[in-house]
């Protein structure tokens, strides 16, 4: 079993066509119709999908931290800082967390990249 990846909206978009070209099932906020939402609708529909988030923003940190202490059940988040972070490596990283991650490793928690 695979993990689905949620995209956020800054998320550079040569992640989201690394990650297709290696079968990783990648959806982001654009394609989903939810252009300019806030960071707690981001992770508020990630639940609904059942899909982990991996952001480049780190105001969605807030949003996932605000969600541990509320103990609101998140399917977890995975932040890659856009300066730290090449884009080879998120795609690298978030391959391995896809294919090779269960969902209960990630529920309710935050992953940061590199891994």
């Amino acid at each position: 079993m695979s993990l689905s990846v949620y995209m956020d909206e800054n998320v550079h978009g040569a992640i989201t066509s690394g990650l297709r070209l290696r079968s990783v099932d990648v959806l982001t906020v654009q394609e989903d119709g939810r252009s300019g939402i806030d960071d707690d609708l981001v992770l508020s529909r990630a639940i609904e999908l059942g899909r982990i988030v991996f952001s480049q923003d780190r105001d969605l940190l807030i949003e996932a931290q605000r969600c541990q202490i509320e103990e609101i059940p998140f399917p977890g988040v995975v932040y890659g800082h856009q300066l730290m972070v090449r884009i080879g490596d998120c795609i690298r990283d978030l391959e391995l967390i896809a294919k090779l991650g269960e969902p209960e490793e990630f529920e309710n928690q935050v992953q940061f990249l590199p891994l």
